[in-house]
């Protein structure tokens, strides 16, 4: 193609410029296909490798503008750090050279760069006071003198150990929940301290003793709260089936065992009259309280879920279990609101006519619906569900007591019991015990130690 002239290009008209920069543009790319080519014979007949292509130039990058930020306020400083804080160490370790590793020239002064605690527990021997009542013989009247040995504020009875060591023993025992052979080991391999098993054992049964009068005053103070959870698991004494029961506040635990008819256990710790509110699940033992009742709504759930789980495909099953979950709902959310005591009444009795009408039809004897069952258990207890309505401080659940037995069910699970009924009572009174003093935010080791201190009854 002949190249036009500048006089040329400038009469030509839009078209005719738009067809000749088309055909430029096609020239160009084939002769950029005949160099490739061309290139790529000369570099195979010289036996060098073909040079990479140089690259593009990139358009420049133009960092978009950003939008103005609004101003901020200064960071609000924090009231408590949840930074680790150090602790003021007994003893300071220096760390620092003496003389200068390259010239040796001595080297003194200096500043501190780095700082790095490290937490020990030293392995202190047992120490042995051997206490030496001394009698002497007064020169003028011979009379002989002989002081008195009070050790009530060093020692409890004939036991060995002092009151610290005792009240670490049964700490152990009920918080750290320690067989009493780890405890025998522990106490030798850090203290060089040697118990036996029955000295373990006696030492136990002391605390539970001594505490007594603290556990009655306990027990009271349950009789007289507003409201009680409770709950129960299986505990053997000396082969012989029983249950170990708990009576628990928000400050107070009281655990119980017994073999005897459940009813009767839950009239003699909470007394023949009790006027709070029982807060429970729906175990036949706790029939006998006759005064406000709470029965424990996920112990229910959790049975309707399962039978949701048995039955996946009836879709009436499944919307019958939503309906009453939605039952439960209004009604946690009424018992969440400030309404007064009249419009909880009101309300109540309209979630009881709702659940009502939910499972009346399930309440027929032979009924063949797979709800029959829980429909007629909410039949029977259909004054015991919304109780948490009227009363604010009655949850809907049992949380509180299984928690609080929790301990003793994992004690259950290991070793099934214990070997007597007195072990029973023994292990019951300590459960009572430290469990009330971790409730209440108190140290159980210094707890105890006054519980020693108390005047005994």
């Amino acid at each position: 193609m002949k190249p036009l002239d500048r006089e040329a290009l400038e009469h030509l008209d839009r078209a005719a410029l738009i067809a000749l920069v088309l055909a430029q543009q096609a020239r160009l790319a084939a002769l950029e296909t005949q160099v490739a080519a061309l290139t790529a014979r000369v570099e195979e007949l010289s036996g060098e490798p073909p040079a990479p292509p140089p690259p593009r130039p990139r358009p420049p990058f133009v960092k978009p503008a950003r939008p103005a930020r609004a101003p901020q306020r200064p960071r609000t400083r924090r009231a408590v750090s949840f930074a680790r804080r150090r602790d003021t160490p007994p003893r300071v370790v220096e760390h620092a050279l003496d003389a200068c590793p390259d010239c040796g020239a001595a080297l003194a002064g200096g500043e501190v760069v780095r700082r790095r605690q490290v937490l020990h527990i030293p392995r202190v021997p047992v120490e042995v006071i051997a206490h030496v009542v001394r009698r002497r013989v007064c020169p003028c009247c011979g009379h002989a003198c002989t002081p008195p040995l009070d050790l009530g504020d060093q020692a409890l009875g004939q036991h060995r150990v002092s009151l610290e060591t005792m009240a670490d023993i049964a700490s152990l025992r009920a918080v750290g929940r320690l067989p009493l052979r780890t405890i025998q080991w522990r106490r030798e391999a850090l203290h060089g301290l040697r118990l036996s098993l029955g000295g373990l054992v006696g030492v136990l049964k002391t605390v539970a003793d001594r505490a007594q009068p603290a556990l009655d005053a306990r027990r009271a103070a349950v009789r007289g709260s507003p409201v009680v959870h409770a709950d129960e698991t299986g505990w053997r004494a000396g082969g012989q089936a029983g249950y170990a029961w708990t009576f628990s506040t928000p400050t107070l635990r009281d655990f119980h065992y017994d073999h005897r008819r459940a009813g009767a256990v839950v009239q003699e710790v909470l007394g023949a009259v009790y006027e709070g509110t029982l807060v429970s699940d729906v175990y036949a033992g706790y029939h006998a309280h006759d005064g406000p009742h709470q029965r424990c709504w996920p112990h229910l759930l959790r049975d309707y879920h399962d039978l949701r789980v048995a039955h996946p495909a009836d879709a009436a099953l499944a919307a019958w279990a939503d309906a009453v979950h939605d039952r439960y709902l209004a009604a946690k959310q009424v018992a969440a609101g400030e309404a007064a005591f009249a419009a909880r009444v009101a309300a109540r009795d309209e979630l009881e006519r709702r659940l009502t009408a939910l499972c009346k039809e399930g309440w027929a004897k032979g009924s063949a619906l797979p709800q029959a069952t829980l429909c007629q258990r909410i039949d029977r207890f259909l004054d015991e569900l919304f109780e948490f309505v009227l009363d604010p401080a009655a949850p809907a659940d049992n949380n509180l007591a299984e928690r609080a037995l929790r301990p003793l069910v994992v004690a259950r699970k290991v070793s099934g019991g214990s070997r007597s009924a007195e072990g029973s009572r023994v292990r019951m009174a300590l459960a009572s015990l430290f469990a009330t003093w971790l409730a209440q935010g108190r140290n159980p080791l210094d707890a105890c130690y006054l519980l020693f201190l108390a005047p005994a009854v």
